[in-house]
């Protein structure tokens, strides 16, 4: 009589999280450069960093502390650029792994997607058949009042 599809087996593995996943792939210099650039990448360092310069000069200039570092401060150049020397690096491992995990995400996003499509046509395909079955109820109920009408007018 009626025909429905078969109920739908969930048989795909379940939803990934990536951010556990891509954490525990890592390595310790992996999780040490985003440590890196999370510091190196906040107002806290950059306030800290530049009250250190700025006492830097003031002590040079002024000579309160013996000069150690004359003005143009050659010693300090040396020091910003061998920070900047080593963080660029460290940035750029950083970034590369922030790229990684948006590619590992994308694709599991995208495994996602392609599983709630399938469920997504087979709900329409259930639908449907209830679609079908409701309507032969419809049309049998309305047979049934036809009938049970008739038997009543020919009383």
């Amino acid at each position: 009589m009626f025909r429905f599809p078969q109920p739908f087996a969930h048989k795909h593995p379940p939803v990934k999280n990536v951010h556990e996943v891509f954490t525990k792939q890592s390595s310790f210099g992996e999780r040490a450069s985003d440590k890196v650039v999370a510091v190196a990448g906040s107002w806290p360092f950059i306030l800290i960093q530049s009250g250190i310069l700025a006492c830097w000069v003031v002590l040079n200039v002024t000579a309160y502390i013996r000069h150690w570092d004359p003005y143009p401060f050659i010693l300090m150049n040396l020091v910003l650029s061998l920070q900047a020397a080593y963080t660029a690096p460290v940035i750029m491992m950083s970034q590369n792994r922030q790229a990684a995990r948006d590619r590992l995400e994308a694709h599991n996003d995208f495994e996602t997607d392609v599983r709630a499509e399938e469920e997504i046509h087979l709900i329409l395909d259930h639908l449907e058949a209830q679609d079908v079955a409701l309507e032969e109820i419809h049309k049998c109920v309305i047979a049934l009042q036809n009938a049970v009408a008739q038997a009543g007018s020919s009383k």
